[in-house]
């Protein structure tokens, strides 16, 4: 991951809709959700909801994919966990860390 990626990633994480919509899709997991569910979940209006997703999409923090009339959006997990492996790769100096490298690796 590039230092450009990092940065447009952190900053579109950097705004409080973003964040919980990013958290939301994270809970949400593989099976996404559609835009109107998460409008509604979130108490978002569906136009401000499109502008942060795709902020998001954009940052390669979400995927877009159309299923039928829906568009279902997801969490970009390989890129979260090359976002807080570049966060974390030179933790604590080389000396054991108190952070477990599994747990900062989400496999959904």
């Amino acid at each position: 991951m590039t230092e450009a990626e990092v940065v447009k990633s952190l900053a579109a994480l950097a705004q409080p809709v973003r964040l919980q919509v990013f958290r939301a899709l994270v809970i949400a997991g593989p099976r996404g959700m559609t835009p109107s569910t998460m409008a509604e979940g979130l108490g978002i209006a569906a136009s401000s909801l499109s502008f942060h997703l795709k902020e998001l999409t954009n940052a390669g923090l979400a995927t877009q994919e159309r299923a039928s009339r829906n568009l279902i959006y997801r969490a970009a997990f390989e890129h979260m966990n090359e976002l807080l492996g570049y966060l974390t790769e030179n933790c604590c100096q080389g000396t054991e860390c108190a952070v477990e490298p599994a747990a900062a690796d989400c496999r959904c």
